[in-house]
């Protein structure tokens, strides 16, 4: 059993948590996840807590393959209000900050928020691993190959588990001399990897528990899914709740989702059945 620890707060995993996705960009991959208005995040939010969600992942900048970037200022001015509204409203929940700019990290983290969630691991801003050590915040560190704009030109690895598997151990290493205490890692699904590359790591998952940190999922809705069964995002959450139950039976610790509603029923199927 894990726990979390950000500032003064703990969250012990005693099984799988779950992580909802809040977009609030005009321009994420599925678009039932975007919110650009304040009416929009509340609804969002208010159903992810109704449904039962441990963790918000708010994010100001869209991370899809071919994506164009925008400044940290605009970044955090999308995400402020819903980090404000969570904070007042539903102080029991988590807020992770999906972003590579320290400066939002920082800004985030003085305001509440719990967990930063970069998808660079500190390869686009060299900072944010002092800012996140600073707060004593927890680290979602995840491997992707290029950046959100060239990602998925070509990717390529001799062997995609072993090279992963290889990036974690320098990065980890990287995440603790800073003085980051708190990590999580992500093997990040669908970032710089062909959709074999993806199931041949959602067949491995289980490799990366013996980090020794928890193992975050981000299954939901993907490429990985959609093109593999040549249909749509909007289509894809019954392959995506097959997706949940494997990361969850091969030990993943946090499961970041769409939709929280079938992600917690999954795990409470799963939980039922190991009584």
């Amino acid at each position: 059993m894990f726990t979390l620890k950000s500032g003064d707060r703990k969250l012990e995993i005693k099984y799988p948590l779950i992580m909802g996705v809040v977009n609030l960009t005009p321009d994420s991959f599925y678009s039932v996840s975007r919110a650009f208005s304040e009416s929009e995040y509340i609804k969002i939010i208010d159903q992810m807590v109704l449904d039962g969600v441990d963790i918000i992942d708010l994010g100001g900048q869209s991370t899809r393959p071919g994506a164009t970037l925008v400044s940290d200022e605009d970044e955090y001015s999308r995400i402020a209000g819903a980090l404000d509204y969570i904070i007042l409203k539903y102080p029991q929940v988590w807020v992770s900050i999906d972003t590579f700019h320290s400066n939002v990290a920082r800004q985030a983290l003085e305001k509440g928020a719990h967990i930063i969630n970069d998808i660079t691991s500190g390869g686009f801003d060299k900072n944010i691993h002092s800012v996140v050590a600073e707060f004593n915040g927890c680290y979602v560190c995840m491997h992707m190959q290029g950046n959100p704009e060239n990602m998925q030109v070509n990717p390529s690895y001799k062997n995609v588990t072993t090279e992963v598997m290889e990036f974690f151990k320098t990065k980890i290493n990287q995440c603790e001399q800073a003085g980051i205490k708190n990590i999580v890692i992500d093997p990040g699904f669908g970032f710089g990897k062909t959709i074999e590359h993806n199931y041949e790591l959602v067949k491995n998952l289980d490799s990366f528990i013996g980090f020794g940190y928890p193992v975050l999922a981000g299954f939901s809705r993907k490429s990985m899914i959609y093109k593999m069964l040549d249909t749509t995002p909007e289509n894809s959450l019954n392959a995506t709740t097959v997706l949940n139950t494997i990361g969850v039976l091969k030990g993943v610790s946090i499961l970041r989702v769409h939709d929280v509603k079938e992600a917690a029923e999954v795990i409470k199927v799963i939980n039922c059945v190991n009584k």
